[in-house]
């Protein structure tokens, strides 16, 4: 039994974030309306079998219609924040030039709307969606899209730096690279192998660049990136797989983090002479190792890794969920493989389910990166099948998706107990959770078959439902903020001040009661 919301909200400590998180491309639709520019998602979607059956991004989510209808679901959820992400198309339709004044001012609005209602905007620059003029440009095999992104984030400073308390310039440069233009899973679909290296330093330049962008406009808002890590784990005590592990190790987690915290790639990469990838002006790299406000982890599982090329790039269970065969990728490609987990319970994506690497990737983090700024895990999540119950009675319907229930809450727990005094990770300053997602969405090459919301979207009405894990995540957000208010008049108590705060009894916090009446149908 996973442990109570009471006692986990016990572990939080003062002004932990706790937040949702989405992306523009999985959620708003209009893909053609009010100026909006193409993606390059828009055309690898649109290609036959590019995604799981055929599913189309065209309406996703709707949210772009009903964004003040999921507003008043994260108030009522009670979350601290919101992390959502700029269609770059949608407000600078080329990539470059001219702005679209209907695509700023829809996030001027979502902006006003989390505002008014008491959520703090966490706003990611780039989360995937390349414009397609840059794209057809190269994408990220050009230089110039780093520029191009710099002078995105300066127009998105002018219009929004006085609401935003959070910035991520950029969201995995690992999938993008790994996904996009290493394996061709994702857009602009180049399976290029080692030829794909270009995408990772004009991914970090670019995050540098537009970090340059935002501090030069002056923005109060604290500035920081995503990066995923999942920690590598030899498949057994044969040394060849413990290389192995370390190899992967290297290509997808240091070589993203390194140059960023510590100013330099990885010394394996750099004597690698066939990485000519990596050459570079000498200033590229104080550009890239700006000191960061914060710096966002995306974690959602460990990596098994064997030696030799396998049967595929990954395990079978996750080449089938994502709807691709991903056997010829792998075959010969690499000199190790991933290996499945079978002692653990696994997501329908084929990821396993281990909360206690989470204290493992931490700990790792702390060991590597000694001046590691604040950390915010910025995407942790699961995807399951969901079993819709209603209640013919009453015409309710009721998910009881235990399962990512825990799946949260022991992530969650985990990563408060490494950091805290004592832990393995205690030297990092935790400072947030977001959850993935805010809904169930358009889940990139898996479209709609991987469901990883607090709220389920019905694909034909679209009617928002709130699953068990919302209310639970409900409970968590007030049981913190119970224990905060009692905290605060202890304290207050303690000083000798006069006590005029008010700490309500549970029974006195208002119950939210979200009901699908709320949402849109």
């Amino acid at each position: 039994m996973h442990i109570s919301a009471k006692d986990l909200a016990a572990l939080i400590p003062t002004d932990f974030t706790l937040g949702v998180a989405t992306a523009a491309f999985q959620i708003e639709g209009a893909l053609t309306e009010d100026g909006r520019g193409p993606a390059g998602w828009d055309m690898f979607s649109a290609k036959d079998g590019a995604i799981v059956e055929n599913h189309s991004p065209a309406v996703a989510c709707d949210h772009y219609h009903r964004m003040p209808d999921d507003v008043a679901l994260m108030k009522q959820l009670g979350v601290d924040s919101y992390r959502f992400s700029l269609s770059w198309s949608r407000i600078q339709p080329n990539g470059s030039g001219p702005v679209n004044p209907a695509g700023l001012a829809f996030y001027d609005r979502l902006l006003d709307e989390l505002l008014a209602n008491g959520i703090s905007p966490m706003l990611t620059l780039y989360h995937w969606d390349t414009p397609l003029a840059l794209d057809d440009a190269g994408g990220w095999m050009n230089r110039d899209t780093a520029y191009r992104l710099a002078e995105f984030a300066a127009i998105a400073a002018a219009a929004y730096g006085d609401r935003v308390a959070r910035w991520c310039t950029i969201n995995e440069p690992a999938t993008v690279t790994t996904n996009g233009y290493t394996l061709g899973l994702h857009s602009p679909g180049e399976a290029l192998m080692l030829n794909a290296l270009p995408t990772v330093h004009h991914q970090l330049l670019g995050h540098g660049l537009a970090m340059q962008a935002l501090r030069a406009a002056g923005v109060p808002g604290e500035v920081g990136m995503t990066n995923v890590y999942s920690p590598m784990v030899p498949n057994s005590i044969n040394p060849l797989d413990k290389i192995s592990a370390g190899l992967m190790d290297l290509a997808q987690n240091r070589l993203y983090a390194d140059p960023v915290l510590t100013g330099k790639y990885p010394d394996l990469i750099r004597a690698a002479k066939f990485f000519g990838s990596f050459d570079h002006p000498d200033e590229d790299m104080d550009i890239i190792s700006q000191p960061l406000d914060f710096y966002g982890l995306n974690y959602y599982m460990p990596t098994k890794v064997a030696v030799g090329p396998g049967e595929g790039a990954v395990p079978a269970s996750m080449a089938e969920a994502m709807g691709s065969d991903l056997s010829a990728a792998g075959n010969g490609a690499t000199p190790f493989h991933v290996k499945p987990w079978p002692e653990a319970d696994i997501t329908s994506y084929g990821w396993p389910v281990k909360p206690e690497y989470m204290r493992v990737a931490l700990k790792e983090m702390a060991e590597r990166y000694p001046n590691l700024p604040p950390v915010i895990i910025t995407e942790g999540g699961a995807s399951f099948e969901d079993i819709i119950v209603r209640d013919k009675s009453t015409n309710t319907t009721f998910i009881p998706d235990e399962r990512r229930l825990k799946y949260l809450s022991d992530h969650i727990q985990s990563a408060l107990q490494a950091t805290a005094p004592g832990g393995e990770a205690e030297a990092i300053e935790l400072r947030g959770y977001y959850v993935w997602s805010l809904m169930d969405n358009f889940e990139w090459s898996a479209g709609y078959n991987q469901p990883f919301g607090l709220l389920h979207v019905n694909r034909e009405t679209l009617e928002r439902t709130p699953k068990a894990s919302y209310f639970w995540f409900q409970e968590l957000i007030e049981e913190r903020n119970l224990a905060a208010a009692a905290g605060a008049a202890v304290a207050q108590a303690a000083s000798g001040e006069p006590d005029d705060v008010a700490v309500p009894s549970a029974a006195e916090v208002p119950d939210d009661g979200v009901t699908t009446s709320g949402a849109s149908a």
